[in-house]
């Protein structure tokens, strides 16, 4: 649960303000993003005014609260969550999960995978496999987390020729979804990642003109892969709403011809 609503039983006012605080919005701001009155936003912040379903979700949309996050603000003003979040193996989800399927299948030979919000692998496609190989059993156990995997010593992090550029890259991607979220599990995940072994970052011009690559020494080859992000648009399901698919595309051919090289049979 988010830090932010980790106590259901405070006060629906408190967790919307901290909400807004932590979108550094003043009560002003809010109130005129969102067409109310300050004098009300006010009322429902101190306890003084029972905000309905309806505004509450209001006032989340504007705010960009996350879905769990928004059950737990209606439970917490005594209503039922609407949100729903099912298992990715229920059939209420076959559609989305035929279509991540597709994704990572159509991306072959290039690697793809599919992540939940704590960036835990949820599928993978058979490049990325292969990209794996010689990778320690113990860092291959689910639940997989592919930063961890990705920067870890006795992971990929040795096989990354610019790894200063791509660890800072996946780190400040990870302070942005800290900073949307306030996760606890992603901010103690932005601290364990911080205290691993790593080469000094130096900022400078980066080795593309137009977006870090991922540079890869796989066999004495060097990939050099550009990182694409897919979610699913308008989720009303709160697994669906933190499911990404990353895929890597080649930068160069010399990339693809390699990639297609691994995936011959033999």
């Amino acid at each position: 649960m988010n830090a932010l609503m980790s106590d259901t039983c405070r006060p629906v006012g408190d967790l919307l303000r901290e909400w807004r605080r932590h979108r550094r919005l003043s009560q002003l701001d809010l109130a005129s993003g969102a067409e109310i009155s300050t004098r009300h936003l006010s009322f429902v912040e101190s306890g003084r005014s029972q905000p309905s379903r309806d505004m509450i979700l209001h006032l989340a949309e504007y705010l960009d609260v996350p879905l769990r996050e928004r059950n737990a603000l209606l439970v917490a003003a005594g209503f039922a969550p609407i949100f729903n979040q099912r298992h990715l193996h229920d059939p209420a989800l076959d559609a989305a999960r035929h279509a991540i399927d597709l994704l990572l299948k159509g991306m072959e030979p290039y690697p793809a995978l599919a992540i939940d919000r704590h960036w835990h692998l949820v599928s993978s496609n058979q490049a990325v496999l292969r990209l794996l190989a010689g990778v320690p059993e113990a860092l291959l156990q689910p639940p997989i987390n592919v930063l961890r995997l990705s920067l870890h010593p006795a992971g990929l992090a040795p096989r990354i020729h610019n790894l200063p550029q791509w660890r800072e890259h996946l780190l400040s991607r990870l302070r942005r979804q800290i900073d949307a979220s306030n996760d606890p599990q992603l901010i103690e995940l932005l601290r364990e990642l911080q205290a691993l072994p790593a080469p000094p970052y130096e900022p400078g011009s980066p080795s593309s003109d137009i977006a870090v690559p991922l540079q890869l020494e796989i066999d004495g080859r060097m990939l050099s892969l550009l990182s694409t992000t897919t979610v699913f648009g308008t989720p009303v399901d709160i697994t669906l709403a933190e499911l990404a698919l990353e895929a890597f595309v080649p930068a160069d051919e010399a990339t693809a011809e390699h990639l297609r090289d691994m995936a011959r049979p033999g």
